[in-house]
């Protein structure tokens, strides 16, 4: 898959990260409580889901700018690193507190201890806003993660807000009221898990047919439309277009899920900037969210690539094609 973006009409891509990280991962060999644990592996990168899926774009062979705030010394090493990852970096540098670190277990599934991050006032909330206020038509803007505490809830329908009538797409990867305060403002697609779906209806969720209804709901209620990742269960996409795509997991090891969810937001612009075609879109998501899932960091092209063909190869014997049922809610 050869896209540059800046060609079809679309201009460049931006992600926002509010509150980026340096991400210690470690594996521990049997991990126990109240004792001392020693690392066997250990990785220091730079974090937060925003950064995350430039890194997964640049991976892709598509540039992308990472927009932010960051501070003090942990806050230069991000950026630093990022750099160094070939990421384009813009971010603001504030002058309370530290950009977090966040230490992720890899051996102890889902277990992780994430930093708060620096206090950004009102002024620095302004400083991002001029840099959007640049896009324009054919620009896309990725927000993702969490914001700090300091901050209000409807952060991200502000900026989409300010960005209306432009012409930029937009996609949002957020929880609970965060994500939901996007909707009125019509957000190009939005990708929760299937627990973050679950926390919005009051739902727990095991299978994909169980969160196609839901999935739906979420699209009638403002986004445009709804990729929901559901780990080793596979995905969801509710389209614009009326049909639900579903598709189990591809097979693999599981090493680190860190970032998968990052690299299913990355795969999903770059299908549908590629060919406009929510199926190809939903297939390039699932291929790059596995393939990092598969991998220690964030996947390569060669990677992406190979789960990509298994997928496909997978739909020619004719197994779960994904093939786009429709789905009414009344």
């Amino acid at each position: 898959m050869d896209l540059y973006i800046g060609n079809g009409g679309y201009g460049m891509i931006y992600t926002v990260t509010f509150n980026p990280s340096l991400d210690y991962i470690v594996s521990v060999d049997k991990f126990r409580l109240g004792v001392t644990n020693r690392t066997v592996s250990e990785m220091l990168l730079p974090g937060g889901k925003g950064l995350n899926v430039s890194m997964a774009l640049g991976n892709l062979g598509i540039a992308s700018v990472a927009l932010g705030f960051a501070a003090g010394f942990t806050g230069e090493e991000i950026v630093r690193r990022a750099k160094e990852l070939g990421v384009w970096t813009d971010f603001i540098f504030v002058r309370e507190g530290v950009s977090r670190i966040n230490v992720k277990l890899k051996t102890v599934e889902g277990t992780e201890i994430n930093g708060s991050g620096p206090k950004i006032k009102e002024s620095d909330v302004e400083k991002l806003m001029g840099k959007l206020d640049a896009l324009g038509e054919g620009d896309v803007l990725a927000l993702a993660g969490s914001i700090p505490s300091s901050m209000p809830d409807d952060m991200y329908g502000r900026i989409l807000e300010r960005l209306k009538g432009k012409g930029v797409l937009t996609a949002v990867d957020a929880a609970k009221e965060l994500l939901l305060k996007t909707l009125l403002r019509r957000p190009f697609f939005v990708k929760p898990n299937h627990h973050e779906l679950g926390e919005i209806f009051g739902v727990a969720f095991q299978t994909r047919e169980e969160v196609k209804p839901y999935a739906v709901k979420l699209k009638e209620m403002g986004a445009r439309n709804v990729l929901v990742s559901m780990a080793g269960e596979g995905a969801v996409l509710a389209a614009e277009d009326g049909r639900v795509f579903s598709a189990p997991a591809p097979e693999g090891k599981l090493k680190n899920s860190v970032g998968a969810g990052d690299s299913m937001v990355a795969g999903f612009l770059a299908g549908w900037l590629e060919k406009k075609d929510y199926q190809y879109a939903f297939d390039r998501a699932l291929s790059a969210g596995s393939a990092s899932a598969f991998s220690d960091f964030m996947a390569t092209r060669p990677e992406i690539e190979a789960v990509y063909r298994q997928i496909m190869s997978k739909r020619r014997e004719g197994g779960d094609a994904a093939d786009g049922l429709r789905l009414e809610m009344t």
